[in-house]
């Protein structure tokens, strides 16, 4: 599978914050069915983080339309939730996405958050040209 053209990114993001980058990427392997996560980390040193374990899927969000990224997207945290629900389920799900995306009126309208709300999406906002992560979302 592709990397996100944000994949680097925010695996400098994350390792600036602190975070050990444990698989790049994360297989998950169900029988009939083959699942790659963009990234896997764990927190290791910050008291108040520490044993914690996330997996992290990257989406650029850069296509002509938000609204069918956020399909896209939506559809893969959703797959991947359940999927880390049968072999991970210590490890929570984060849906990495660029603070220009975020921001944009599509993304920030009642439908979307309304969906994020809904289905619990977990999300990570990055600076892609600082590297480094803006805010958690939970």
């Amino acid at each position: 599978m592709a990397k996100d053209i944000f994949h680097d990114n925010v695996r400098q993001a994350l390792v600036k914050e602190g975070w050990l980058i444990t698989k790049d990427p994360l297989h998950i392997d169900l029988d009939e069915t083959y699942i790659e996560i963009d990234l896997a980390a764990e927190m290791v040193f910050a008291a108040e983080r520490a044993g914690e374990k996330i997996a992290v899927e990257v989406k650029s969000f850069l296509s002509k339309s938000i609204i069918s990224d956020f399909h896209q997207a939506i559809g893969q945290y959703l797959d991947y939730i359940e999927a880390l629900d049968e072999t991970e389920p210590e490890r929570e799900l984060y849906l990495a996405l660029p603070i220009d995306a975020y921001n944009n009126r599509v993304f920030q309208g009642r439908f979307i958050q309304k969906r994020l709300r809904n289905e619990n999406v977990k999300l990570i906002i990055f600076d892609p040209l600082t590297n480094t992560i803006i805010e958690w979302k939970k």
